[in-house]
């Protein structure tokens, strides 16, 4: 008997109804509200205004040596918001639950998510080319056009995007604010601690919670697509799975259709026994109990192809020309 820990572990009967987030306008006006804030980033970068000096202010402070007991472990903090062990985690969870719930949409929404990630994310850092706080050459210069590639912050946005997803698949009202809340928390931690190490401006962080957020809430936008994609790539599933259970056997070749010789055999009847002439018996008699086919026979043999060889144990025996024994001699009279 199986208790509730181990029957949890089996996978579900039937896909549960998994009720996918809709642009509502609460959603949609989250969604402005961060566009504007994202834009007014850019541009408050671009004319190297107040927040540029802030983000000097913040480097020259240099928080890494005011507080050297927490580097140690915020250098290992900040793995969370790196891509690719994040993108590991995640997904390892997400295929458990692809698996379970009988549904690829968990990995599809986390595939889409990184995409759109590394496409929006990396543009504006190839565009603005924004040199980092240790490779600076200009106090009080917002770095930009110089080679570089930290703003947006990757970590930043990487971050709530990735841990993000969790709070966007829940199931659960429940389950969706504890995420969000912990989503939160890990996004905003690797945020500052990118800050505290000095490999970002502080606005290169701001920028990135906002691209992140962002995806966030354009994800509903994707989930046509992603439904389509999830069933086109089961139809390739279960036609593979189709032509694997298939047999293997090679079907027989159909037989061919009777020749004029077999309709003229019905034509006339029922055929009666001939009497074969196989040979002729050393006297010129025939031997008895031997028939010849008919001519019509002897076409329906010629005509209908041989399907098989015929062994020689099945072959009908054909008493030969001539007898092999030796002609009988008359006794001799004696006088």
């Amino acid at each position: 008997m199986r208790t509730d820990i181990f029957a949890r572990l089996d996978r579900e009967p039937e896909p549960p109804k998994i009720e996918i987030p809709r642009m509502s306008r609460t959603r949609l006006a989250l969604f402005g509200g961060t566009s504007v804030f994202y834009l007014a980033i850019v541009v408050a970068v671009l004319a190297s205004t107040w927040l540029v000096l802030i983000d000097w202010k913040v480097m020259l402070f240099r928080p890494y040596q005011q507080w050297p007991e927490l580097h140690a472990p915020l250098d290992y903090f900040v793995v969370l918001g790196q891509r690719g062990p994040t993108a590991v985690m995640v997904a390892a969870w997400l295929g458990w639950r692809s698996w379970r719930q009988h549904t690829l949409r968990p990995l599809l929404v986390l595939g889409t998510a990184l995409l759109l990630l590394n496409v929006t994310v990396g543009a504006v850092k190839i565009g603005l080319g924004r040199l980092g706080p240790h490779y600076a050459t200009q106090v009080g210069s917002a770095e930009l056009f110089a080679g570089g590639d930290i703003f947006p912050s990757g970590h930043t946005a990487n971050a709530v995007v990735t841990w993000g997803i969790l709070s966007y698949l829940a199931t659960t009202p429940r389950a969706r604010r504890h995420l969000s809340a912990l989503s939160a928390v890990v996004a905003l931690g690797v945020g500052l601690t990118t800050v505290y190490l000095g490999t970002h401006w502080l606005s290169d962080v701001l920028l990135g919670w906002a691209a992140g957020l962002l995806i966030l809430l354009g994800l509903p936008w994707c989930e046509p697509l992603i439904g389509r994609a999830e069933a086109a790539i089961l139809a390739v599933r279960d036609r593979v799975r189709d032509r694997l259970r298939e047999p293997r056997t090679a079907p027989l070749a159909p037989l061919p259709a009777a020749g004029p010789a077999v309709a003229l055999r019905h034509a006339e009847g029922p055929e009666e026994p001939v009497r074969e002439t196989s040979g002729a018996a050393p006297g010129g008699t025939a031997v008895a109990g031997a028939h010849a086919p008919s001519a019509p026979s002897i076409r329906t043999t010629l005509s209908q192809p041989r399907t098989h060889a015929v062994l020689r144990s099945e072959r009908t025996p054909v008493s030969p020309a001539g007898s092999r024994r030796p002609p009988r001699s008359r006794p001799a009279t004696g006088g």
